[in-house]
């Protein structure tokens, strides 16, 4: 099968096609046709050797943990998928080796896949897993808002902000998104208001909130929460993606959680979580997509795809 490797830590130059056997199946694991993976910062972080001291690596890696694609054979125990089913899945492995998305062909866990929302093609699909793992955590777990509340999402035309803004809308909660003007549009069409990020951003929340807000979802990072203190008040609970050094802040992570992952496929079945894809590549041109995620200002997920 046809894949994308790197054999040494670096940045896209070493990311090279190969020729690899065709995935093996355990009895709950399930083969899937890859039709599209995204691209995730953490892609980039392990390709160049970041997380060296954490993760085991086994070179060559096939990079890439967010997949949508179709199943051709499942394992005796995963009874779940049957061929021709679409899924979509989280294939984060405990080490890094040649298992992941930027391949024809991937051997999956059945724990990590779900069926794809029929809402989505496969290339927004792709875009849903970790972002959506990560932004539903941080809503619904880290900062529990509830109906009639209000957050204020830093990033909110970001791939997590964009998810928690909408995960949080459809939980019932008013929600103030900061993000540049030219995406001041785009979220209101998430069912936020928008406010322009900056120096000002906190005044121009409490315009909005003259109270402050309940929540607060940093995204960002780069000292933000401390420049918009006065956009929340007392009690005001706050969870960061980004940034975790401040005291007070509820640290968010990824996890795989297979109910997590069904409540945000389900949001999107309903209609209620779209993924704005911002570039798509062919598998071969995946080092300029890797470019191109490094470089920000897609305007969305970049998405690599294969051919059916």
């Amino acid at each position: 099968m046809k894949a994308m490797v790197y054999r040494r830590y670096g940045g896209p130059e070493v990311l090279e096609p190969a020729d690899l056997p065709e995935p093996r199946t355990h009895v709950d694991s399930v083969l899937v046709r890859v039709r599209a993976a995204a691209l995730n910062p953490a892609d980039l972080a392990l390709q160049a050797g970041a997380l060296d001291d954490a993760v085991e690596t086994f070179f060559p890696v096939v990079p890439g943990w967010d997949v949508a694609g179709v199943v051709v054979r499942s394992g005796p125990a995963a009874a779940e998928f049957a061929p021709g089913d679409e899924v979509v899945g989280y294939v984060r492995g405990e080490v890094q080796r040649a298992h992941g998305g930027l391949a024809e062909l991937i051997s999956a866990d059945v724990r990590t896949l779900v069926h794809k929302p029929r809402s989505l093609d496969f290339t927004e699909a792709a875009g849903l897993p970790l972002a959506g793992l990560t932004a539903y955590r941080a809503v619904v777990h880290a900062l529990d808002v509830r109906p009639g509340e209000s957050l204020l999402v830093h990033g909110a035309a970001g791939g997590v902000g964009s998810l928690a803004a909408q995960i949080a809308v459809a939980r019932g909660a008013r929600v103030v998104g900061s993000a540049a003007p030219r995406d001041a549009a785009y979220v209101r069409s998430l069912g936020a208001e928008p406010v322009a990020y900056g120096p000002g951003t906190a005044e121009r929340v409490r315009a909005l909130v003259p109270a402050g807000v309940d929540t607060v979802l940093d995204t960002v990072g780069g000292g933000v929460l401390a420049a918009t203190a006065g956009a929340g008040r007392d009690g005001t609970r706050t969870a960061s993606v980004a940034d975790m050094g401040h005291p007070g802040v509820v640290p968010v992570f990824c996890r795989l959680d297979g109910a997590d992952l069904r409540a945000v496929v389900e949001l999107a079945e309903a209609g209620r979580l779209r993924v704005r894809v911002g570039a798509t590549f062919a598998l071969e041109h995946a080092a300029d997509a890797q470019r191109a995620l490094a470089a920000g200002g897609t305007g969305g997920k970049v998405v690599v795809t294969m051919a059916p």
